[in-house]
């Protein structure tokens, strides 16, 4: 039996290899150590790229994030802010003391203020540029300077203070748009890049990795559910761009943790699909109809989700359970229940008050959401239709029998005389209790037993505390009084 055995062929470019640099060198055309570094070289496997360096050393290319920042790095701008504030003494901002001691207008000083932030293009055809709502607002000018050089005016297209994010727009052509990631699909320990212009240092570029993921209850935004990376972020990166090693948006660059006053590694993130949804709105609508929800949660321990049966097979638990559901609310309406444990909505996992949260502030009036829950241990699904918290109206005894023949409406008004809110009587039974108390139709309940009401829910947990009388302070015709309900 024949057996033929062949040298694999690395070993064969091996041997090819030095018997050519045995050709090509001759002990007396180079010394020894040069003739020993090139027989190395020449022993190298063929199929492995090999670069001589001047001084003859074997290098091989660098791993560098170069080339995709050249790509990005335009789709990151920088922005200029002018605004005009008032100076010199408090008491002279107030109305009622420059009345008082009859001080001019004119005495009213104001000054000029910069500051600087970043921001990134999202849509370069119709000149879309997203940035943190703080960098803009108060703003009386908007200038957009762009890697090239050229220095823009930016319209506001509009704001949304609940998550920090400001739409801009400018005229311009051969922008630069950034494509968005799937923010969802970011795990702790990706590695990221942040751009921006730090200190006003135009183009700055830091790495790290993602370091955690919902991070919220910090008290920064309404709505919070923030990436966390090491990325090095300072001031002036505020509206910059996180991108992945593709350059996709992660998420934009909106707040640091400094105790020191300077970086200490822990840096904040809106998400990508959380601006997505955001940017589409300030797009179509130039304003977030965002709406109310009403279902308060509060997250799982080990028992309760253990008692619910939701503990996820390595353990820890998931959903969030319902401990109250607001009156004339979305979650009321769609039957929601204190004790439903929420585990998706919209077929999103959901196992944090973060991740609920994050939910929540991409929910739009007139948006329909399914949202899966755990009740009595059966799991079902609810439709959640999303409408405005000031539309729906509640028959008063819901809240407490004194109000019976009542119908209330949630009430929002700028008048500071009204606080800005209360409970709007929009009918009240010629018959009942109330009337004969002295409650009228128009009325806005703005407190109740001492404790202001601004909504209908505030009213019910107002009425509810106090057994023995109901006290409003209704705002009626321009003036305030009490109506008192033993």
């Amino acid at each position: 039996m024949n057996v033929q055995y062949r040298l694999p062929s690395i070993v064969l470019n091996m041997i090819f290899s030095i018997v050519l640099a045995c050709l090509l060198i001759g002990p007396a055309q180079a010394s020894s150590q040069k003739s020993s570094e090139l027989l190395i070289a020449a022993a190298l496997p063929l199929s492995v790229p090999v670069s001589a360096a001047a001084n003859g050393e074997v290098t091989q290319p660098l791993p560098s994030l170069a080339d995709m920042l050249e790509r990005i790095n335009p789709a990151v701008v920088n922005i200029a802010t002018r605004s005009t504030v008032r100076e010199g003494n408090r008491l002279l901002q107030d109305p009622f003391f420059r009345r008082f001691f009859n001080v001019p207008e004119s005495r009213r000083r104001y000054r000029r203020t910069q500051s600087a932030g970043s921001g990134v293009v999202i849509d370069a055809a119709n000149g879309y540029i997203v940035t943190n709502n703080h960098v803009v607002q108060n703003a009386d000018e908007i200038s957009v300077g762009l890697a090239d050089g050229r220095i823009l005016n930016a319209k506001l297209i509009g704001r949304d203070a609940q998550v920090d994010l400001a739409l801009l727009q400018v005229e311009a052509e051969d922008l630069t748009a950034i494509k968005y990631a799937d923010s969802g699909a970011v795990r702790v320990g990706d590695f990221v890049v942040a751009i921006g212009n730090p200190f006003g240092l135009n183009q700055t570029v830091t790495s790290g990795i993602v370091s955690a993921l919902g991070r919220s209850g910090l008290g920064i935004e309404g709505f919070e559910d923030f990436i966390q990376t090491d990325a090095p972020i300072n001031p002036g990166n505020s509206g910059g761009a996180l991108v992945d090693l593709r350059g996709d948006l992660v998420g934009i660059n909106t707040a640091i943790f400094a105790p020191t006053g300077g970086n200490v590694g822990i840096g904040f993130a809106i998400p990508a699909n959380m601006v997505n949804a955001v940017l589409a709105q300030l797009i179509d609508k130039g304003e977030v109809n965002r709406g109310f929800v009403g279902a308060i949660v509060q997250p799982l321990n080990r028992e309760l989700a253990s008692a619910f049966g939701v503990l996820s097979p390595g353990g820890r638990p998931k959903g969030v359970v319902v401990v109250d559901v607001e009156l004339a609310s979305s979650a009321e309406k769609a039957g929601l229940e204190p004790g439903d444990v929420i585990v998706a909505m919209d077929d999103k996992q959901i196992a944090t008050v973060a991740d609920f949260a994050g939910q929540a502030a991409i929910m739009f009036i007139g948006d329909e959401v399914k949202v899966d829950i755990i009740r009595q241990g059966a799991r079902n699904t609810v439709n959640l239709e999303i409408f405005a918290d000031d539309q729906e109206q509640v028959d008063g005894q819901r809240l407490t029998p004194r109000l019976r023949g009542v119908v209330l409406q949630n009430f929002h008004n700028p008048d500071e005389q009204t606080k800005g809110a209360g409970a709007l009587v929009i009918e009240v039974d010629s018959n009942s209790t109330a009337y004969s108390f002295g409650l009228r139709e128009g009325d806005i309940i703005v407190a109740a037993n001492q404790r202001p009401t601004e909504n209908i829910s505030k009213l019910r947990d107002a009425a509810r505390a106090e057994k023995r009388l109901l006290l409003l302070r209704v705002y009626r015709n321009g003036q305030f009084g009490d109506v008192i309900m033993r």
